[in-house]
């Protein structure tokens, strides 16, 4: 029996929205009009404002060939409210724009816009707009996150100080190595189609890649714990690259320990299977998701707190350059081998 297919043509454009949209419930007061209208309305009661917007392209930034639509339609959303969170600040609002080919049927966009609603459902974010197109080839996602802070708690990249601490909240390279998972099996299946992929007991790395969370939970315990950071990102480049925009924008140096580095025995495990040193793909693999922070000293009694956030390192005067000290005692430059989007 052939799968039901519908043809997106056969609703219209504002038929589609309509459609794609009609689950949505709002979840915020701030949002005065939603989905439907010439546009939306959001009204932050005295609150700063914080945006980030985030383009996603088939073929550079994802795989069809392994990512489920609606993993993919969950990702897209988390990439976005990552950002909001490396900020300081708390998400409400997002909009979706998609370019699409005729080889997508309406039943691939309801799997995409599932994904979208899982996402916004788990951390109380309104949909409230968009726009879709067709396009030549592939898939075009753009996604728009609104959130809000009060006045003046916004964390930037360029207000760490010397000999502040430099966290990360849970462990890092697990979606990269998730990543060369992936792309070994799709060669393998490329070159000899009957060959099933093996993924067996790498659900983590897979996971990491293809559904990764932003840390919300690092946020509230900020807030519940009256913890500031002094800057912040979320490491989605890679945490050397993270580290030394940071390290720019400051105009400081740091140091970082590689025995501190968190990685997941699961990813220790992978990295070694692949022959691959785990330290290099936490620093250099990126789309983590992570947050990268730093405090200042009197916060350490209460960052310990926490057992999703590790203390990696220290911010240093510009002079004494990035640092990573390697398990053996040897100073190494740090370099940022992450990912470029123009290579």
């Amino acid at each position: 029996m052939s799968e039901l297919r519908t043809e997106i043509s056969s609703l219209g454009e504002f038929g589609l929205i309509d459609h794609l949209t009609k689950n949505f419930e709002i979840q915020n007061a701030s949002t005065i009009v939603s989905v439907g209208d010439d546009a939306a309305v959001i009204d932050h009661f005295g609150k700063q404002t914080v945006i980030t917007t985030d383009l996603l392209l088939e073929g550079v930034h994802f795989d069809l060939m392994y990512t489920p639509l609606k993993h993919l339609g969950y990702k897209s959303v988390i990439v976005n409210l990552s950002d909001i969170y490396a900020m300081n600040a708390t998400p409400t609002h997002i909009t979706v724009s998609i370019g699409i080919s005729n080889r997508f049927s309406l039943e691939a966009l309801n799997e995409f816009y599932e994904g979208i609603h899982i996402a916004c459902e788990k951390y109380g974010v309104d949909l409230i707009g968009g726009d879709t197109s067709a396009a030549q080839k592939g898939f075009v996602i753009s996604v728009t996150a609104i959130g809000e802070i009060a006045p003046d708690k916004y964390v930037k990249r360029s207000t760490a100080g010397s000999g502040d601490l430099i966290c990360v909240s849970g462990d890092l390279g697990g979606a990269f190595l998730g990543l060369t998972l992936l792309e070994r099996e799709k060669k393998i299946w490329l070159e000899s189609p009957d060959v099933q992929p093996d993924l067996e007991g790498e659900k983590y790395i897979t996971g990491k890649l293809l559904k990764p969370e932003a840390r919300k939970d690092i946020i509230e315990f900020f807030e519940k714990n009256n913890i500031t950071p002094t800057s912040m990102m979320d490491v989605s480049d890679g945490l050397s690259s993270e580290l030394l925009h940071i390290c720019k924008q400051s105009n400081l140096g740091c140091r970082l320990y590689e025995e501190k580095i968190p990685v997941a025995e699961d990813s220790r495990n992978a990295a070694f299977k692949f022959g691959l040193d785990p330290t290099a793909c936490a620093l250099s693999g990126g789309e983590d998701y992570e947050l990268v922070f730093t405090l200042k000293q009197e916060d350490y009694d209460k960052v310990t707190l926490n057992e999703d956030i590790s203390v990696i390192g220290y911010m240093a005067d510009i002079e004494e350059g990035c640092k990573l000290i390697s398990k053996g005692g040897n100073l190494f430059d740090i370099t940022a081998q992450g990912w470029n989007a123009f290579q």
